[in-house]
């Protein structure tokens, strides 16, 4: 009988600022039998996202945290090559807590789900646009932001990959829409591949001043991806009855001191603006009402995304600091294994 290794990075040690190789070990284990309801998952693409960093402070946020000496935290894709679960037979495609390692052994609980058969949608997407990516872009937007024709808004990390969904979603929705990102290459991209009204350079430009000129009216919806000196600056800006969604605060995850409160967070006040944050597990249940449109939106053309793909579960740690640096070009994924030929 063939023995299966398994290669599995464990959190070592609890990082402080940005991740190090050396915050995580890498082992080899065996996988054992399957007992009853359960299958063998073999991890083909292996999502890397900005919440990771936070899976692996102390803190319990709306998971636990991961246990030091724990295999690392992470979703991905991957196919059943062994099952004693009828719901879950072998060669089905499945999405889940699938972590950072080769193999993943489920009893079907938990986030795990099979992936329904889109016809002409590639397997990596599920872990973008047909994603938690795309639920998060969709339902922060369309449920929390409700935006209407003719109004502004703006994105943070806007060509990141939750960001670039969102801004795509609002000009579907008939809105003035300008992204924010970090260098020239990836402003072209939102304005002239994703067709924003307005980009953004925050390392080049006032954003402050320039949200003020391309926003003469306010702000009518804020994508709040970044938080810190560009949330204020759009808090600054914000028109009446303006809403403002906390997706994320990528800029804090790798804080070591305290980050103080924005500035302008009084303008909330005056401009009876809405600010509400959310979690995307929020609206698993209603996942098929985002898919349905992404399905006529990408075929139509009116939705694209992209993404950067690193082959090797080796490069893993090494990989995760570009989300970090804005050296990743979209969505970051590692492929942990060939994909299967049905």
């Amino acid at each position: 009988m063939t023995v299966n290794i398994n290669r599995q990075w464990l959190l070592k040690s609890r990082p402080i600022g940005l991740t190090k190789e050396t915050d995580f070990q890498m082992v080899e284990t065996i996988i054992p039998e399957l007992r009853k309801g359960e299958f063998l998952i073999r991890n083909i693409y292996l999502s890397l996202d900005p919440t990771n960093r936070g899976w692996m402070n102390p803190v319990k946020t709306y998971v636990p945290p991961v246990k030091i000496g724990s295999v690392m935290r992470g979703i991905g894709v991957g196919i059943v090559e062994k099952s004693e679960n009828p719901k879950f037979p072998v060669e089905s495609i499945v999405t889940g807590l699938l972590g950072w390692q080769d193999y993943f052994i489920s009893d079907g609980s938990g986030w795990m789900s099979a992936i329904p058969s889109l016809p002409n949608v590639p397997l990596p997407a599920f872990l973008n646009l047909f994603g938690m990516i795309g639920l998060t872009a969709y339902f922060g937007l369309m449920d929390i932001g409700k935006p209407q024709s003719g109004e502004t808004l703006v994105v943070s990390a806007a060509a990141g990959a939750v960001g670039s969904l969102v801004g795509q979603i609002g000009k579907i929705k008939g809105c003035r829409v300008i992204g924010i990102a970090g260098t020239d290459e990836k402003c072209s991209w939102l304005t002239q591949d994703l067709r924003f009204d307005a980009a953004i350079n925050y390392k080049t430009e006032s954003v402050f001043t320039r949200m003020k000129e391309l926003c003469p009216e306010g702000i009518d919806i804020y994508f709040a991806n970044v938080g810190g000196k560009i949330l204020d600056a759009a808090l600054g800006n914000l028109n009446l009855n303006a809403r403002v969604i906390v997706c994320g605060l990528i800029s804090q995850y790798n804080a070591t001191d305290t980050v103080p409160g924005p500035s302008n967070f009084p303008n909330i006040v005056l401009k009876r603006a809405t600010v509400k944050g959310f979690i995307v597990t929020d609206y698993f249940k209603r996942m098929n009402e985002a898919f349905k449109d992404f399905q006529t939106w990408y075929v139509s053309g009116k939705l694209q995304y992209r993404e950067e793909i690193v082959k090797g579960l080796e490069n893993t740690p090494k990989t995760f600091n570009k989300l970090f640096d804005g050296s990743n070009r979209g969505k970051l994924i590692i492929k942990v294994s060939e994909e299967p030929i049905l």
